[in-house]
């Protein structure tokens, strides 16, 4: 089982990155999936999720109109594409899956099965 994120990087103050997650080793259309993220000295913070049929798409507050979730499942992929990114967006995402998803908790960390390691994003000032 694995999920691969990338597409971080080093980036100025209102540009755009797409974050990818590849996933293998299990049925990745069965699992909703999510994003995290985790500043330095900070607790791991939920970004997005999307359903397994990506019907369903759910935000944090603070990514709201700037971050979009989607997926791909005939390529196993999970998508987040982040605009208008500022420097407090800086921080390593992750992406997970989760088979028993739910509205109530699918903010929580602990409702993921499965963890990417984790792409760095860094926005500069």
């Amino acid at each position: 089982v694995q999920l691969q994120a990338s597409g971080g990087g080093l980036v100025q103050a209102g540009t755009s990155l797409q974050l990818s997650c590849a996933a293998s080793g299990f049925i990745f259309r069965n699992y909703g999936v999510a994003w995290f993220r985790q500043a330095l000295g900070k607790d791991r913070e939920f970004v997005a999720a999307i359903t397994w049929g990506g019907r369903s798409i759910y935000y944090a507050d603070f990514v709201k109109g700037r971050f979009t979730i989607s997926r791909d499942n005939a390529k196993d992929a999970a998508f987040l594409q982040m605009n208008s990114l500022k420097p407090e967006d800086t921080a390593i995402y992750y992406c997970a899956a989760a088979l028993q998803f739910n509205e109530a908790t699918l903010r929580s960390r602990y409702e993921y099965d499965y963890w990417g390691q984790g792409t760095q994003v860094t926005v500069s000032s």
